[in-house]
């Protein structure tokens, strides 16, 4: 059975390229948008109090089979393949190829070459920006919008050090779903990790223990490899220690591996694997 958070379907509607694969009312082909706000709620079902399944960033495409008179657009993410519900509001017509993605935490873009103005928008780590020009201190979009360059980079250019990507993320709190500075869960951190250093990354934790490295032992662990349990995951500092966000802590922090694992054994969960990338 092909895994509908992957897979565009429903009984009444479904992708056209899933014809013959599954039965459903009506197939129909897609639209491909853009999302316009900094970042956007994807969630389980068309209600504001649906479960939060991920939130795609600025200038990511999503092609859209359904809005609903309520304003619901039914889709599924280009980045990561992810299906879900987002708010039509979240949604423009896909505009020109991003050239840069933000790559820090969060930067601002202001309406002219001044940082003591008000800026006119706040984003998130991964969003990606159309630039059009760049001067010493800024990159310019087509709005106007001056994000300070060190905030950006080529949309072709990685971070060498994943580790050091989850690190900017100390102490952020936990949301489940989330994948910004406001808040990020265990698996949004990974993905947000990995994209960075220019790898593609499934978006919930067991798309990622499948897809992601090679199984090794838990005792030859060492910085950059991935720990899983059911349902979570962490990030290897070095042998001994782990970054991850949890619930436990409500936000993201580096602790020691044995403690960890005891803490997470204690609840009910064995380490699954670990994974190396």
């Amino acid at each position: 059975m092909l895994d509908p958070r992957l897979n565009p379907y429903r009984k009444d509607i479904a992708a056209a390229h899933l014809r013959g694969q599954i039965e459903t009312a009506r197939f129909v082909e897609g639209q491909v948008y853009e999302i316009i706000e900094p970042l956007a709620d994807l969630r389980r079902e068309p209600a504001h109090e649906a479960a939060l399944d991920t939130q795609p960033l600025k200038g990511e495409r999503v092609t859209v089979y359904e809005t609903s008179e309520e304003g619901w657009a039914w889709g599924q993410l280009a980045s990561d393949g992810y299906v879900g519900y987002l708010s039509a509001n979240a949604l423009g017509p896909a505009g020109p190829e991003p050239t840069h993605r933000v790559c820090v935490p969060r930067t601002f873009g202001f309406p002219a070459a001044n940082i003591k103005l008000p800026p006119m928008i706040a984003l998130p780590m991964g969003a990606r920006i159309a630039i059009t020009r760049t001067t010493d201190a800024f990159a310019i979009d087509g709005y106007g919008w001056h994000y300070p360059l060190s905030h950006v980079a080529p949309i072709g250019a990685t971070h060498d050090d994943l580790v050091a990507v989850a690190e900017m993320f100390a102490s952020v709190p936990y949301l489940w779903g989330g994948k910004s500075s406001l808040g990020v869960d265990c698996s949004g951190l990974v993905q947000l990790a990995l994209n960075a250093a220019g790898r593609p990354c499934p978006r919930d934790t067991y798309m990622q223990e499948s897809a992601l490295g090679s199984a090794i032992a838990l005792a030859d662990l060492r910085r950059g490899d991935l720990v899983f349990w059911k349902g979570h995951v962490a990030i290897a500092c070095d042998a001994e220690t782990l970054i991850h966000a949890n619930a436990h802590h409500m936000m993201v922090v580096s602790e020691s591996a044995a403690a960890a694992i005891a803490r997470i054994s204690a609840a009910g969960s064995e380490v699954t694997s670990v994974r190396r990338l």
